[in-house]
């Protein structure tokens, strides 16, 4: 199902002059990278925070991502070259980061004065509020450098869907099979799409939508999910799969062969975007949420 907004109506643009505070502190205070496997390990925590989530990465290694105050609320962030930057939509009481392209765009959602969740991108200072038309909620995911977008949005029956928004249109994303729940996660400059949706045994499986045809993604002997988040140009998919204790990993899907990332002795790791060089960010769980950066090992020649 298509949507053509009215130009005139089809984004709430709020120009307005974006209240950055600058942090004075930088990823120093982090520990020192921990090898592992094919990656190094950096932790990213925001100054002050009690949480923190790394949940965008571009191909110049600029981070985006959400972490959480002292008094319970959360904010989004940017660390670029080692200095971290916070942001607040204008009149919201709760603004999460999930994405940042090429171009230097971010994107996420927020929580207005209502609790109802709208998102938005943010362009170099100037915010741009849309929804996808009818929904009760609009959750951004993903982007690209052409400006599509993806994510998830709330029908008016409470069933959770996929969407694409391009060049103002907005299309329903729901792949075969699936009951009521699926959100699309990523999309790269060719159009590639991969997300995740519930079947009605209740398992979460993850898909790839590519020149309009869905494959399935499925982490072998994932126990009940998987769910890749984002795809480079080249095709590699990241994600997160549970195994039979419950156990929550993060993985990486690169020409059709699986590998299992997780951060050091972590009881719980999600691998959220992969950029062209192959670093990957995320979270972990270990005396706290985390972000991390992975990033990948020199292969020694023999």
């Amino acid at each position: 199902m298509k949507y053509k907004i009215p130009a005139a109506l089809a984004l709430v643009v709020l120009s307005v002059a974006l209240a950055l505070a600058q942090t004075p502190t930088n990823t120093s205070s982090a520990p020192a990278g921990v090898v592992s496997g094919s990656f190094t390990f950096t932790t990213i925590d925001f100054p002050g925070a009690n949480r923190t989530r790394a949940l965008g990465l571009n191909d110049h290694g600029d981070i985006v991502g959400e972490y959480r105050d002292s008094s319970g609320v959360f904010h989004g962030y940017l660390l670029r070259y080692e200095n971290f930057t916070t942001f607040d939509v204008p009149g919201s009481i709760q603004t999460r980061g999930l994405a940042i392209n090429n171009r230097g765009v971010i994107g996420g959602h927020f929580l207005d004065s209502n609790k109802v969740r709208h998102s938005y991108l943010l362009n170099h200072g100037d915010f741009t509020i849309f929804d996808f038309p009818g929904a009760t909620a609009t959750i951004l995911q993903g982007m690209n450098d052409l400006g599509q977008v993806v994510g998830g949005y709330v029908d008016s029956a409470g069933n959770l869907h996929g969407f694409l928004m391009s060049s103002g249109n907005f299309t329903t994303i729901d792949p075969p099979g699936a009951v009521g729940s699926t959100v699309a996660g990523e999309i790269d400059d060719r159009g590639q799409i991969v997300g995740n949706y519930l079947d009605a045994s209740g398992i979460t499986h993850g898909f790839l939508l590519s020149a309009g045809s869905f494959s399935t993604i499925d982490f072998p002997g994932a126990f009940d999910a998987t769910e890749p988040f984002g795809i480079t140009a080249d095709g590699e998919i990241v994600g997160r799969y549970d195994d039979s204790n419950g156990t929550e990993h993060g993985f990486t899907l690169i020409a059709g062969k699986f590998s299992t990332v997780d951060f050091p002795s972590a009881f719980f790791t999600e691998a959220i975007r992969v950029n062209e060089t192959g670093q990957i960010v995320g979270s972990y769980n270990l005396a706290g949420q985390h972000g991390y950066l992975a990033t990948p090992n020199p292969i020694q020649k023999p």
